[in-house]
């Protein structure tokens, strides 16, 4: 039988990856294609003698996505459902990818740690959005939704570690956001790919609790068959992952409604 995993362990492996998903959400926060935010930020004086332009601006800046107008408009529970629904499609998508080879990627810990990977990382944006910064309190909370467990708000924080275990931690998330960084520097911008990689990084980082990986939302016992099944299984798989978020975001408002005070 295997060794049980402790909470130590949990918030060793926890911490980076929280420290880590914050340049990551950045990144898809920031993100701005079509130049929304960017216009917003300019104003509309520079259009004020072209009707049609303008018209065209508001239009654009209406459109719910961080850094616009429509998105200051929303309330907090909309732009959670908004993390959930878009990025939660991106990560869900790149999730189901192990699924294309059916019951002999789903033994393997691919589908686990990569599921998890974007739980979490939706998690620390719904985080975000409810005002829940600190790595501590967004530690219990992916153990708490993920893993079912209650974890000790000190030893989440840190408390106690020496300066040779903050060494460690600042290097496993330095690792892990590594693409992110390189990214930068060559393209100034996160690219598509980087983010891909990244996910990867955070995916593998949770290897070293895979038996709590058992433990996270999941899809109905349909996505599951489907799932089985070669080719057809990355779509069961991704309608798993989009179901298990959405079973995340329940247990996050939850634990968030019920934590408040850290919010």
């Amino acid at each position: 039988m295997a060794e049980a995993i402790s909470d130590r362990q949990v918030v060793a492996i926890l911490r980076p990856f929280v420290r880590a998903c914050a340049p990551m959400l950045d990144a898809l926060r920031e993100a701005d294609p079509f130049g929304l935010q960017a216009r917003a930020r300019r104003g509309e004086d520079e259009f004020a003698d072209a009707g049609f332009k303008k018209k065209m601006l508001h239009a654009l800046t209406t459109v719910k996505v961080p850094g616009t107008a429509g998105w200051a408009a929303m309330d907090i529970d909309q732009r959670a459902s908004w993390w959930v629904n878009r990025v939660g499609r991106l990560t869900s998508l790149l999730t189901s990818i192990p699924g294309l080879g059916g019951a002999l990627a789903d033994r393997l810990p691919v589908q686990d740690t990569l599921g998890a990977a974007s739980q979490g990382l939706v998690l620390c944006a719904i985080a975000g959005e409810y005002g829940v910064t600190d790595v501590g309190s967004r530690v219990r909370l992916i153990a708490s939704v993920l893993f079912e467990r209650d974890i000790d708000a000190d030893l989440a924080a840190g408390a106690g570690h020496d300066k040779s275990a903050k060494s460690a931690e600042d290097s496993e998330t330095a690792r892990l956001t590594e693409e992110l960084d390189e990214s930068h520097r060559k393209h100034g911008k996160v690219t598509a790919k980087a983010v891909a990689r990244t996910l990867w990084h955070l995916g593998k980082s949770l290897w070293g609790i895979t038996g709590e990986l058992e433990k996270r939302p999941r899809g109905r016992w349909i996505h599951r068959a489907l799932g089985m099944l070669p080719v057809v299984g990355a779509a069961g798989d991704y309608l798993g992952e989009r179901s298990g978020l959405k079973k995340v975001y329940k247990r996050a408002h939850a634990w968030l409604m019920a934590h408040r005070q850290w919010a």
